[in-house]
């Protein structure tokens, strides 16, 4: 285990531009070509898993465990070749959702194969790719662990019903973080950071998908079923605070280097971030607000004419198993998708390997847990709209 190994979380999530997921769809509607949807039996193609042993996955950088000696080997996927021959070509060429969907939607909407056989992306794209049909649905007869052990707050996102075409990667939570000692008092309501005192020392999240949910909630919303008044409602108030200059401004994940330097007092943030945060300042506290807060995922996708697919589902099946999630939580320290796994870490003789057991922002405890939910994703009619909206009040 790595002597810092949040620092990939931080590093990772820090490549997200966030601008809200209407930058590509809006390129292609404007050019006149359609979004192509492709039907089930269009899918798949023959599928060369048993005969060739290798599938190619596509990922974030910094987003799976690594050698300490040798940043080149990652010893989870080594074990996998090990004992299945399946040789896997890994690739960190994922830097942004909006960005990898204009690089591979050409094939997609074209009925062309992609050269991967393996995706991750943020669940709020994974609905575009789902509503398309540009992904495969899994076998799940072949992956027992996934059946078993998938936690079941994720299990059943509302782009996705049952998980049929997705499977998350890693989890997060979108919160708040603040300065304790700075503060002099707990934040406990999304309503908390509108309090006098925090006039100029708050920020948002600039993106879209990655801010909204959290201040829906902050309004009594369910965000597994919200609607078009409750979202401008909801801007209306950000409105508010964006013209008194109580918001200080809208941030990607510089947020961190302002939570540090003090600059800001509290904010919007990412559990996985947070983590790291804390270590180097106790006094940095994440909450989940009492009126709950958005659980997210970035999930694994076998797209459309993959030729290794069975290959793929069992690589998915592979990291579900508790072990093997374990050791993949301890690394990037997010929100483990395997609730399974906490007994594995909670049993190593390693002493802070132990204590990740009992990190509430990498295994949620039943009171947080009843606090998070999956936001309904935005629908691509609705995205223009709240797009513009939203954009303008974060300076877009």
């Amino acid at each position: 285990m790595p002597a810092n190994p949040t620092a990939s979380s931080v590093s990772r999530r820090s490549l997200l531009r966030a601008l809200g997921g209407a930058t590509t769809a809006g390129t292609l509607a404007g050019c006149g070509v359609p979004a192509a949807y492709i039907a089930p039996d269009e899918r798949s193609a023959d599928d060369r898993s048993a005969t060739d042993k290798k599938l190619t996955f596509a990922n974030w950088p910094l987003y799976i465990d690594t050698d300490d000696d040798n940043t080149s080997r990652r010893p989870s996927l080594a074990a996998f070749a090990k004992r299945t021959g399946i040789d896997v070509r890994y690739t960190e060429e994922i830097n942004d959702n909006d960005e990898f969907f204009g690089k591979i939607s050409p094939s997609l909407m074209n009925r062309q194969e992609t050269g991967r056989d393996l995706i991750v992306i943020s669940d709020w794209m994974c609905a575009r790719f789902v509503r398309l049909g540009w992904v495969q649905e899994m076998d799940r007869a072949r992956q027992p662990n996934v059946t078993r052990y998938l936690d079941p707050l994720l299990r059943s996102p509302h782009f996705d019903p049952g998980r049929k075409h997705t499977v998350p990667w890693q989890s997060g939570i979108t919160g708040i973080a603040y300065n304790k000692r700075k503060v002099g008092r707990e934040i406990k309501q999304v309503s908390d950071l509108w309090a006098d005192d925090l006039k100029g020392k708050v920020t948002l999240l600039s993106g879209l998908d990655e801010a909204f949910a959290l201040l829906l909630q902050g309004d009594g919303v369910d965000i597994r079923a919200w609607t078009a008044d409750d979202f401008h409602r909801m801007c209306d108030k950000v409105e508010k605070m964006v013209d008194s200059h109580h918001i200080r401004r809208f941030t990607g994940n510089d947020y961190i280097k302002d939570l540090s330097s003090g600059d800001v007092l509290a904010c919007q943030a990412y559990s996985g971030d947070v983590i790291q945060l804390q270590a180097d300042d106790p006094d940095i506290a994440f909450v989940v607000p009492e009126e709950g807060a958005e659980l997210w995922a970035e999930s694994l996708m076998i797209p459309n004419l993959a030729r290794h697919k069975r290959n793929a589902e069992k690589l998915i099946d592979y990291y579900y198993e508790p072990e093997v999630a374990a050791e993949l939580a301890a690394w990037v320290n997010y929100v483990c998708p395997v609730p399974a796994a906490r007994d594995v870490l909670a049993s190593s003789k390693d002493e802070e390997r132990a204590a990740l057991a009992e990190d509430p922002l990498i295994f949620p405890d039943d009171s947080m847990r009843e606090r998070l939910a999956i936001a309904r994703d935005i629908t691509s009619k609705e995205r223009p709209e709240f797009a513009r909206r939203w954009n303008a009040l974060a300076g877009l």
